[in-house]
């Protein structure tokens, strides 16, 4: 019998997928053994329906453009591919039940865990990964998920999508803090313009 897949996964919105995703998900493979890194763009983010999200197509074409060339990462376009909200204890069920799923989180998104749709169904299924995240401490990730928690050793780095999106729709260049072709796909389609 082969051993059991160890599949880590890294969601989110992905509006754009930045450098801080592509370091969780290396610093998840190397220091956790890791098998492959899923990166999972949302396709309808519940939790962001009160803000603008770039349409789930160019998450995802970004996505597929951030995992290019990397043999041990791939771009999973399963929520995408589906209808209405997505959910993650939905989407873990979707993966084989033989394979062992890692979450990989920020210390930001760590702390809305409580909130989740049938949280205790996704910390059954998953361990958590978190990297460290400017302005949320490891006392708020933890008393937010009382379970083991393994912290990924990684430099805080203070990207994020929403800083992306401001600087791009200001004029300001985001290349090297995205992968070039997921920067130039930014470029040739204007978003956050």
């Amino acid at each position: 019998m082969l051993p059991a897949v160890q599949r880590g996964i890294l969601g989110g919105t992905f509006d754009p997928p930045h450098l801080a995703h592509l370091m969780a998900g290396e610093a998840a493979y190397r220091q956790l053994g890791l098998d492959v890194i899923t990166l999972l763009p949302a396709g309808a983010p519940w939790q962001k329906a009160d803000r603008q999200v770039s349409a789930p197509a160019h998450r995802w074409e970004m996505t597929r453009a951030s995992v290019d060339g990397v043999e041990y990462f791939e771009a999973d376009s399963r929520e995408v591919d589906r209808d209405g909200w997505t959910f993650t204890a939905d989407t873990l069920q979707s993966f084989d039940e033989a394979e062992e799923l890692t979450l990989i989180l920020g210390a930001d998104a760590a702390t809305r865990i409580p909130t989740w749709h049938r949280v205790d169904d996704v910390l059954k299924r998953v361990r958590l990964a978190v990297i460290r995240r400017p302005g949320t401490s490891q006392e708020m990730v933890e008393s937010a998920v009382p379970d083991s928690v393994t912290w990924l050793d990684t430099p805080e780095i203070g990207i994020s999508g929403t800083m992306l999106r401001a600087r791009a729709a200001a004029g300001l260049s985001v290349r090297f803090l995205v992968r070039d072709p997921v920067w130039r796909y930014i470029t040739e389609h204007r978003l956050y313009e």
